[in-house]
């Protein structure tokens, strides 16, 4: 098989300004909980973007979290190495695909830490061993062997028992939407996209994007 000749026609469904809703936190809601309804794989997985001070930009797979009017928020270590780029340059893009639903949504915007009291709250709403598991990976640096983790987490399970505090190194970012696209796969490559911008006074100019 030659990989150029992968083709899918996307024929599912369609994106209409008359459809869509006027704030894109309503239309991401919406498509969230359609994904969710219809059991795609982690619905909730987004690709996060950041740009290090090399301006070479660099994804990862994360899951969100929460989102509210405030921003979409996600979890992590804030030594790693999307953590040291976003202290550098707190900007970042997001991306969610639901192949299943021929659905694309991306968002842009600037990133800031949520507070602690979120990051403490969610921080202990999860299970034990991914308590003990913030605490034992060195998130994005080097180590010898799988060997290291194991006897971190052996380590830390033994010093905090069944109450791991949150590592200072550890809590929760939010990105606040400055543009959404919404992305909806058609037939014959005639694709619907349709971009929100955020104006001055705070509302969104919705356009529609040739694909």
């Amino acid at each position: 098989m030659n990989i150029a000749d992968l083709r899918k026609s996307y024929e599912k469904a369609e994106l209409s300004e008359s459809a869509s809703q006027t704030d894109p936190l309503q239309q991401f809601g919406k498509w969230l909980q359609e994904a969710i309804s219809s059991e795609v794989p982690e619905p909730n997985a987004m690709t996060v973007a950041t740009v290090g001070s090399d301006l070479r930009p660099s994804t990862r797979v994360v899951l969100i979290k929460g989102y509210d009017e405030r921003g979409i928020v996600w979890y992590t270590n804030y030594a790693s190495r999307k953590g040291q780029q976003l202290a550098g340059n707190p900007y970042a893009a997001l991306q969610f695909h639901w192949v299943e639903l021929e659905r694309v949504v991306r968002i842009e915007g600037s990133v800031e830490k949520v507070s602690d009291v979120e990051s403490d709250e969610y921080f202990h709403s999860r299970p034990l061993d991914s308590r003990i598991g913030a605490w034992a990976s060195p998130q994005s640096d080097v180590i010898s062997s799988r060997t290291v983790l194991v006897a971190n987490a052996a380590r830390y399970g033994a010093q905090f028992m069944l109450q791991p505090p949150r590592p200072p190194h550890w809590g929760g970012y939010r990105l606040k939407p400055e543009q959404w696209e919404f992305w909806q796969g058609r037939k014959s490559r005639l694709h619907d996209r349709l971009r929100y911008t955020q104006q001055a006074d705070g509302g969104w100019l919705r356009e529609r994007l040739a694909p």
